[in-house]
């Protein structure tokens, strides 16, 4: 008797699961009812079709987008992964009026941005490992030093790279970093600390003028390896000139080469380079080298500006060397986020 009371009562409630389920097919209904005999559909939201292709197009062909006006092709790539924003977007426009034509246009963005980096929104984290590397710009402005530097190294890296450092605030890294790291070395406004030996350390010429990238071999237990250390020149985006970056650009193809001449075949690159995986501008670079984030991260990793995070600029790469594990850190007293990877020498060359 109870049970039949029960089954009497929820069959008499309109809040019951078989309620709720015969609401959400009559609304499924009430929706197709409404589009069907509507020939229109095809007619409207032509626009929005035509908006949709035009962003499928722009992911597609990002790399024929000529640089020679403002980096105009530079910047689309900088920001590429945000263009999949227009998809929701586009979708729920097209749903809005009614337009089977613009639901249809809306599968080519998402499709080109899925192939495009579908892959990073799976977890590739892996475990194991025999080396931590971090690289941070720790901002000139930076009003925290200190505190900075106890982040970082409270992150467990072997070897830390940091960017961005001005004369008055070197001594402060080198006193809160002296505990944790026995090697260090700075050339200009980069710098290096490390738990393990470091030598072969020198400035490398980025064709700017003053010194803002190194290298040094570090000696680990499982091998030796050259880390590179580098800050790009800054970008702006400038209403008369656009993306400004033919100095960064410069300085790329300047630290490609350096790369490339390495004696050593195992190759860290750490550092700010003003630029993400995408930028062309950085091909001297990346077309040699392997992203940590890419190979062995989870998501998209962005690193700046620290507030909201919308691009990576920040990269680990490596050559010859296995990636692990890659990921962002929290937020210090910097405008930009730390960035760190698992790397492992034992298993390369």
């Amino acid at each position: 008797m109870a049970q039949q009371a029960y089954v009497t009562e929820t069959a008499d409630d309109g809040s019951g699961p078989g309620r709720q389920r015969g609401r959400f097919r009559r609304l499924l209904g009430g929706t197709a009812s409404g589009w069907r005999g509507d020939r229109r559909i095809w007619r409207r939201g032509i626009v929005l079709a035509a908006l949709a292709v035009v962003v499928a197009l722009v992911m597609l062909l990002h790399a024929q987008i000529p640089n020679a006006v403002g980096n105009l092709g530079s910047l689309t790539e900088t920001f590429l992964p945000w263009l999949g924003l227009f998809v929701p977007v586009l979708l729920l426009l097209g749903l809005l009026r009614k337009s089977a034509t613009a639901l249809i246009a809306v599968v080519l963005p998402a499709a080109v941005w899925l192939n495009l980096f579908g892959g990073l929104l799976s977890d590739k984290n892996g475990t194991g490992g025999d080396l931590t590397v971090v690289t941070h710009n720790v901002n000139a402005d930076n009003p925290d030093p200190s505190g900075t530097a106890r982040d970082v190294a409270a992150s467990g890296a072997d070897v830390l790279a940091l960017e961005e450092l001005t004369a008055s605030a070197v001594p402060v890294y080198e006193k809160s970093l002296a505990s944790t790291y026995r090697y260090h070395a700075v050339e200009g406004t980069v710098g290096l600390w490390s738990k393990y030996p470091l030598t072969g350390v020198k400035a490398v010429d980025i064709k700017l003028g003053w010194t803002r990238a190194m290298r040094a071999t570090v000696t680990a237990p499982d091998g030796q390896v050259a880390v590179y250390v580098a800050h790009m020149p800054s970008v702006r985006v400038k209403m008369e000139a656009g993306f400004t970056a033919r100095q960064r650009d410069t300085s790329a193809d300047a630290l490609g080469e350096a790369i490339a001449d390495e004696k050593l075949p195992r190759k860290i690159l750490l550092g700010d380079l003003n630029g993400t995986m995408n930028d062309r501008a950085l091909n001297a670079v990346t077309s040699q080298m392997r992203s940590t984030q890419g190979a062995a991260g989870s998501g998209f990793g962005f690193s700046w500006p620290a507030s909201f995070p919308m691009a990576r600029i920040d990269q680990i790469m490596v050559q010859d060397v296995e990636p692990v594990s890659s990921w962002t850190l929290p937020e210090t007293g910097s405008d930009h986020l730390p960035v760190a990877a698992r790397v492992n020498l034992a298993t390369s060359s």
